[in-house]
């Protein structure tokens, strides 16, 4: 059944992309991580008060709570780095770059959660990193020269912490009903993306808005409320080893919006590049 989860996970993330491309287009990166956030926050406590969980929150473990508190941090790092990436980059660049967080989770599974090293994963992880390559190793887009490679730096940190955020989670995830858990997590992506938007001055962009800016910022909250849900849902039961690189499979979805709605295309290396990245995700599906 997780794996069910976790390919919805994958789905609503990579709708995600696309939506949030749309709406940060001109808006404030950290602004519009902000806002976003208030739509996941408030679906994610829909969410539990529909299951009933919220009378558990009082049985949830220190541990549990720092962990889960921990994720939240690690979650609102990779936001930030991954739209500030995303709006001053190709999303088929930058999602790739993103999605390379696969193979850092995965050894860090190994390492942290004691999970079974298998030749099959040795396997799916060489030729994931060489799809990742693949797809990352294009020319400069031409549309946005001025920030020269910037977005790569935002994109890799993005990746950086959106390891720790399945590790840290899946540990605070334990003996915790997954939406309560995911709903305490948008908490501190909240607050975090709220000071920095403080910190910068920039709450008072929110009056030059536009409305279809605010419709797709909304539409993409909403998209990773529903893609969180389902991610931690399939953590909660799954190996985190191959849980996000299943959850990774998003890129699928965002580079078919892109290409139809923005028109943004793959060249043939990047391509060959997708195709290993979905190959070596797949290959981890034998036998489970």
């Amino acid at each position: 059944m997780w794996i069910i989860y976790a390919l919805a996970s994958a789905f609503f993330a990579g709708s995600m992309s696309f939506l949030a491309k749309i709406g940060i287009k001109n808006t404030d990166s950290n602004l519009a991580t902000a806002l976003r956030t208030i739509v996941v926050l408030i679906f994610a406590w829909i969410m539990v008060f529909v299951v009933g969980s919220q009378n558990t929150i009082t049985e949830i473990s220190k541990k549990s709570l720092v962990f889960l508190i921990l994720s939240g941090v690690a979650t609102g790092g990779s936001w930030l780095c991954y739209f500030r990436a995303l709006q001053i980059g190709n999303i088929n660049k930058v999602v790739p770059v993103d999605k390379s967080s696969t193979i850092l989770t995965m050894l860090l599974s190994f390492i942290f959660l004691n999970e079974s090293v298998t030749w099959l994963k040795i396997l799916a992880i060489v030729v994931i990193g060489l799809g990742t390559y693949l797809m990352i190793d294009q020319k400069e887009n031409v549309s946005t020269p001025q920030q020269g490679y910037k977005w790569l730096i935002y994109a890799v940190l993005s990746a950086v912490f959106a390891s720790l955020t399945a590790i840290l989670g899946k540990v605070g995830i334990a003996g915790v009903e997954s939406n309560l858990g995911t709903a305490i997590r948008t908490i501190v992506v909240l607050v975090m993306a709220w000071i920095i938007v403080f910190w910068q001055g920039k709450q008072s962009n929110i009056k030059t808005i536009s409305k279809g800016s605010w419709i797709f910022i909304g539409l993409s909250g909403l998209a990773t409320g529903l893609s969180w849900l389902c991610f931690y849902r399939a953590l909660q039961d799954g190996l985190v080893s191959v849980v996000v690189p299943i959850d990774k499979l998003s890129i699928l979805v965002t580079v078919i919006f892109s290409g139809f709605i923005l028109h943004e295309r793959l060249s043939k290396k990047s391509a060959a590049g997708l195709i290993l990245f979905v190959a070596g995700t797949l290959s981890l599906l034998i036998k489970i």
